[in-house]
C-alpha cells in the first residue's frame, strides 16, 4: 500500500535523522517497521513567520518497495535515414523539438548560429573582459540558448501547455539531479547545465540527428505560400519539408527578415526595467527574520514582488539568489543585463529583474512607422541609451537604489557581481518616464512590503530589456504559421513561451505538429 501525506518539519526537527519516517509513522498511526520507505514528492519552505517550516509531500510505502524505475520511458531509435525536419535554433525549444522528432521517427536537422557550449565560453570571456560582443556567440546565442549560461530556472506556470513532469524527467535522464523533481522551485544552475546540454546533443547525434553549429539562416525561399528552402550565410541552400523556427527572443535578424518578406508578424506587449542587486545577507535577514547569517539548512533566500502603478504591473522577474549579473547584449553598441545563479547559489549577492509592463497598443506611438517591429525598435533605443550611459562599452549604467528613487546621481556605487563594471549614471532621467517613473514608485512600495529592501546598499543596473519577445509570429491551431505552409514558429522567439520548461514543452508540441504535416 502507498499513501501520500503532507508533513511539516521545523528547523530543529530537520536536523534529526529519520525525521520523515518518525513523522509519517505518527501521522498514519502505524509502526515504523511497517514502513518500507518514505519518498519525498515535493519540498518547499514556509518562511512567512519566524518559525520556519519545511513542507513535505511524501509517499509512504507500507510493506511495499519503492519502484526502481521512472514511469517515463524515453525510447529513441535510429532515424538517420528517416524523413527530415529542419529546426532553426538549439535552445530549449529546439533541443526538445529534436528529441521529440527522434521519438516520432523523424530525423532532426538542427541549424544553430552559435557555437557549442564549450566554445561559447571563450566568447563570454571576451564580453566580460574585452567588452567585445560576438553577434553569433554570446549569452543568448549558442548551444542551449539563453538558458545555458543564464541560471537554469525550471519553475513554470505553463502547466496546461504540456506534460511538465515529462520535461523534468528527461532532464534527469540526461544528467540533472533528481532534486529537480522534488523542489517547489527547481533550479539546475549555470555550472551544471552545460554538461546536461552536451548529453542531449549526444543523444540526438547517437540516434541519427544532425546538429550544425555556426550555421546562420539568412533567408527563406517561399513559393505559393509554401516554405521550400532555407539559405545559409555560407551560401548553401537546403530544401526543406517542415521547419521549426526556434530562434529565441533575441534573434532580431529573423524578425527583420520575415518583416522584409512581408510574412505575417504581430507586435507583442512585453516588460522592461532594470536589475536590482543586494548583498544576499540582506535578503536572507528579511525573508528568514534573522540577524547575521542564515541557518545552514536554509538556501539563499529568494523573493517575489509585484505592485500596481498607474494601472501597470511593476514586478520582480528572474530572481537569482546567491547569483550574479551578466552582460546579455547580442550586438556591439548595446548594453543588456541578465541574472543567473550557480547550482549552490553561494555567491554573496542576490539580484532580480524589476520590470514594468508595457502595452504595445498605447506606449509606442513614436514607433508606429515600424509596424510589427515597433516594440523591437523601442527596445533597441533603450539598449543604445544604456550603452552610451555605461561609457560606450559593456560597463552598465548604475545607481544606488534610494538615489534612483530620490532622483540623485550616486557619488559612488556598491560592490557588484557584474564583471564588466558599473558606471554611475542618472538612470532616473535616462529611462523613459513610462518605465522610470513607475520603477521609482514600485521600489518605494517594495520597501513597505519587505522592510530592509529599500536601501542604498543596493544597486540598480540597466537595462533588463529581454524579458520576452517584443514580436509574435502568428500560427494556426495546428501550430503552423498563419500564411506559410511548412513553417512552425516555436518557443520564446515566436512569443509562445517564457522560460526553459515552457519553451521545451512548446518544442515538443511543434515537433508533433511538424511531423504530422510532413507525412
Amino acid at each position: 500500500m502507498v499513501k501520500e501525506i503532507q508533513l511539516r518539519v521545523n528547523l530543529i526537527e530537520e536536523r534529526k535523522e529519520h525525521i520523515l519516517l518518525h513523522k509519517a509513522s505518527k501521522n498514519l498511526g502505524v509502526d515504523e517497521n511497517e514502513i518500507s520507505a518514505v519518498k519525498v514528492l515535493r519540498k518547499s519552505i514556509d518562511a512567512r513567520k519566524k518559525d520556519i517550516i519545511f513542507n513535505y509531500k511524501v509517499a509512504v510505502y507500507l510493506n511495499e518497495e519503492v519502484p526502481g524505475k521512472s514511469d517515463y520511458i524515453f525510447d529513441y531509435k535510429d532515424v538517420s535515414k528517416a524523413k527530415e525536419i529542419h529546426i532553426i535554433g538549439f535552445g530549449p525549444a529546439g533541443m526538445y523539438a529534436a528529441l521529440r522528432c527522434i521519438e516520432l521517427g523523424y530525423k532532426p536537422v538542427v541549424l544553430e548560429r552559435g557555437k557549442n557550449v564549450q566554445n561559447r565560453r571563450r566568447d563570454l570571456k571576451a564580453i566580460n573582459q574585452d567588452h567585445v560582443v560576438n553577434e553569433d556567440s554570446n549569452y543568448c546565442f549558442g548551444e542551449g540558448g539563453a538558458g545555458t549560461y543564464s541560471d537554469g530556472k525550471l519553475y513554470t506556470r505553463s502547466l496546461k501547455r504540456g506534460d511538465v513532469r515529462r520535461i523534468f524527467e528527461n532532464l534527469v535522464f540526461h544528467g540533472a539531479t533528481g532534486q529537480i523533481l522534488v523542489d517547489a522551485h527547481p533550479h539546475i544552475g549555470t555550472n551544471k547545465l552545460p554538461k546536461i546540454i552536451e548529453n542531449i546533443r549526444s543523444t540526438i547525434l547517437k540516434f541519427g540527428g544532425e546538429i550544425h553549429f555556426e550555421t546562420r539562416v539568412v533567408d527563406f525561399t517561399v513559393k505559393n505560400n509554401k516554405l521550400e528552402a532555407i539559405q545559409l550565410q555560407n551560401g548553401q541552400e537546403m530544401a526543406v519539408n517542415s521547419v521549426i523556427l526556434a530562434t529565441g527572443h533575441s534573434a532580431r535578424d529573423i524578425y527583420e527578415l520575415l518583416h522584409e518578406k512581408e510574412i505575417a508578424l504581430k507586435a507583442k506587449s512585453f516588460a522592461m526595467g532594470v536589475r536590482v542587486e543586494h548583498p544576499q545577507e540582506i535578503i536572507d535577514q528579511i525573508q528568514y527574520h534573522c540577524s547575521g547569517e542564515r541557518d545552514e539548512l536554509l538556501p539563499a533566500a529568494a523573493y517575489s514582488l509585484v505592485h500596481q502603478v498607474k494601472n501597470r504591473g511593476v514586478y520582480s522577474f528572474c530572481m537569482c539568489p546567491g547569483g550574479f549579473i551578466v552582460p546579455a547584449a547580442t550586438a556591439n553598441g548595446e548594453v543588456v543585463v541578465n541574472g543567473m545563479s550557480p547550482s549552490r547559489r553561494n555567491n554573496k549577492f542576490a539580484n532580480s529583474g524589476i520590470v514594468v509592463e508595457l502595452d504595445i497598443d498605447k506606449d509606442f506611438k513614436k514607433y508606429e512607422e515600424f509596424g510589427a517591429l515597433k516594440g523591437l525598435e523601442f527596445q533597441k533605443d533603450i539598449e543604445k541609451i544604456a550603452f552610451n550611459a555605461g561609457g560606450r562599452s559593456q560597463m552598465a549604467p548604475a545607481q544606488r537604489l534610494v538615489d534612483f528613487v530620490d532622483g540623485k546621481i550616486s557619488t559612488d556605487l556598491n560592490e557588484t557581481s557584474y564583471q564588466p563594471g558599473l558606471n554611475s549614471s542618472p538612470l532616473h532621467s535616462l529611462l523613459p518616464k513610462i518605465i522610470g517613473g513607475r520603477l521609482r514608485k514600485g521600489f518605494a512600495a517594495f520597501g513597505q512590503k519587505m522592510h530592509g529592501f529599500y536601501t542604498n546598499e543596493a544597486n540598480i543596473i540597466g537595462v533588463e530589456s529581454r524579458t520576452s519577445s517584443p514580436v509574435n509570429i502568428p500560427r494556426k491551431k495546428n501550430l503552423e504559421h498563419t500564411e506559410i505552409e511548412g513553417l512552425f514558429p516555436c518557443g520564446e522567439g515566436g512569443g509562445y513561451a517564457g522560460g526553459i520548461v515552457s519553451a521545451a514543452m512548446d518544442g515538443e508540441r511543434c515537433a508533433e505538429a511538424a511531423t504530422t504535416q510532413c507525412k
